[in-house]
């Protein structure tokens, strides 16, 4: 006997072994048991979540000569010719190749006639969206008074293509996407029966890019299985046959992505092409990954609906602290506009990188939520320089001071032996302060050149008036001053005395002080007023 797919052999018999859809099968079993069948149902849901199957066993169920709590026997004749294909009583019809107007009239003559065996004639009528309008209306008025022994059931994907006055003619049942731990549960019971070792982190991998379709998982299963025949199939390998992506490659691109280095980022996205992944795959994977660190970010609660190990959840948990709400919700709408179009593309290499250029740089955009990202790297840019502005400048210097003669004198002594500068010199000074401030750390410099320096003619001082903005920053530091002054020392090779003072409301307190006018710089005399 030929080989036969697991999701063929496999297929449930009987109702208590369709999982997922536990509100169809009750209230299907509940009908046949007080025989309140329906003469038209309509079940609507994504692939491979068992409409057909569930079709076929309630048309068995209706037709069985000895039913169980609702479910056929499968041991009576009507049961095992359905089950084979040759009962003339199940008519299974695909409506993507018979959609048209003759096709639904045959099906109208033929109800005519009763079943010859059994009690219902079941009509089965798969992707019934496909039908033409010419086809749905010639199909209302049977569908609306069948006979009593004929009963409709119609399959679709895409309900919201069928007509009103079809859907007001049907009981309808949607059908749920299948949960991945229902799904992990029926793939290690059937990996059993099997007698196939599959590890289990291979089994919930499946299971989760099954989608929600049973069918999927078994066919996927299949293929992995096929491909190591004979060996336990295990984690690595099925990433290795379906083309996917480890974890640890995600975080390492996420982590590229926010420190904004392009070129490693697409180093990742090269070294995935040559590992032979696919590329469709590996974006929906990606974006499943960020989903997930969205999910963690946004809720406490959201780790409890991930299902992943301990330790790849605490791993999570620190990448996802890394990362804003706004750049992730920005880098999840790039991959599923990328996802939409990547299928299409004659070059997906060049389409996913330019995807993944563009996470790393948000100038490339002028969306809204690109915009916030580039003012967010704007904001901790400038808290870092004022972080950097707030510390002694001893501390920001990287280098020690180089001792300035052969005796190891420190500019402290050196400068202690400098005569003091005169008000006439201080004048001078005035012209110099580009000099001096290309000499202090560049923090401290452009804080010096927004504050208003004066001259101090009764004590022959530099004061350094400040106000609300950077008196915080300076007002205390004692280092700071001294690095000014030792800047004025170096320069003039004058003792200058450097004072850090409030900036008062009027002239309160200032009178005795004289502008160091940067018109000095133009050969402007400095002038003296009472200001």
């Amino acid at each position: 006997m030929s080989y036969m797919a697991l999701y063929r052999k496999w297929r449930p018999d009987t109702f208590e072994e369709v999982k997922g859809q536990e509100h169809i099968v009750t209230t299907l079993k509940n009908q046949l048991t007080h025989d309140r069948i329906g003469h038209a149902y309509l079940f609507c849901g994504t692939r491979g979540t068992g409409k057909t199957t569930v079709a076929k066993l309630f048309a068995k169920a209706v037709n069985c000569e000895h039913p169980q709590n609702g479910s056929p026997c499968g041991e009576c004749p009507s049961c095992k010719a359905i089950a084979e294909g040759s009962s003339m009583n199940v008519i299974e019809i695909d409506a993507a190749s018979n959609n048209g107007v003759d096709n639904i009239r045959e099906i109208r003559d033929e109800v005519q006639y009763s079943p010859t065996e059994g009690r219902y004639k079941v009509y089965i009528i798969d992707e019934v969206h496909m039908l033409s309008i010419g086809a749905f209306n010639a199909l209302l008025k049977t569908l609306e008074e069948p006979p009593s022994y004929v009963i409709f059931i119609l399959a679709t994907t895409e309900a919201h293509k069928i007509p009103i006055t079809i859907l007001s003619r049907c009981q309808r049942y949607d059908f749920r996407r299948i949960s991945m731990e229902t799904i992990s549960d029926r793939l290690e019971d059937l990996m059993q029966r099997e007698g196939q070792e599959v590890e289990k982190r291979a089994i919930d991998y499946i299971a989760k890019v099954a989608d929600g379709s049973m069918r999927d998982a078994l066919s996927l299963l299949d293929q992995c299985i096929a491909f190591y025949l004979g060996e336990t199939l295990t984690y690595e390998k099925c990433l290795d046959v379906l083309g996917a992506v480890d974890l640890d490659v995600f975080v390492r691109l996420i982590r590229a992505v926010e420190a904004k280095q392009v070129t490693q980022a697409v180093d990742l996205i090269d070294e995935i092409i040559w590992q032979g992944r696919e590329l469709g795959q590996f974006v929906t994977d990606f974006t499943w990954f960020m989903r997930n660190l969205l999910l963690i970010k946004s809720s406490a609660d959201g780790i409890t609906k991930l299902d992943f190990s301990k330790d790849t959840l605490e791993n999570m948990k620190l990448v996802a602290q890394e990362i804003s709400l706004e750049a992730l919700m920005r880098y999840i709408r790039i991959f599923s506009e990328l996802s939409g179009s990547i299928k299409y593309a004659s070059q997906k290499r060049v389409v996913l990188e330019l995807a993944v250029i563009k996470l790393c740089v948000p100038e490339m955009e002028r969306n809204y939520d690109s915009i916030l990202q580039r003012m967010e790297d704007l904001s901790k840019k400038v808290d870092a320089c004022m972080e950097s502005a707030k510390q002694p400048i001893i501390q920001r210097v990287a280098a020690p001071v180089e001792p300035v003669s052969s005796q190891e004198e420190t500019l402290e002594d050196l400068k202690k032996t400098l005569p003091e500068a005169t008000i006439q010199e201080l004048q001078e000074i005035a012209g110099k302060r580009n000099q001096v401030f290309e000499k202090l750390e560049p923090a401290l410099a452009n804080l010096l050149r927004m504050a208003d320096m004066r001259i101090n003619k009764e004590h022959q001082t530099i004061v350094v008036l400040l106000d609300e903005t950077n008196q915080g920053l300076l007002m205390n530091n004692e280092a700071d001053r001294e690095a000014l002054e030792n800047a004025f020392a170096e320069t003039v090779n004058r003792q200058v005395h450097v004072e850090f003072r409030r900036k008062s409301a009027g002239n309160s307190g200032q009178q005795e002080l004289v502008r160091m006018d940067i018109f000095k710089e133009m050969n402007i005399p400095v002038e003296y007023d009472d200001n």
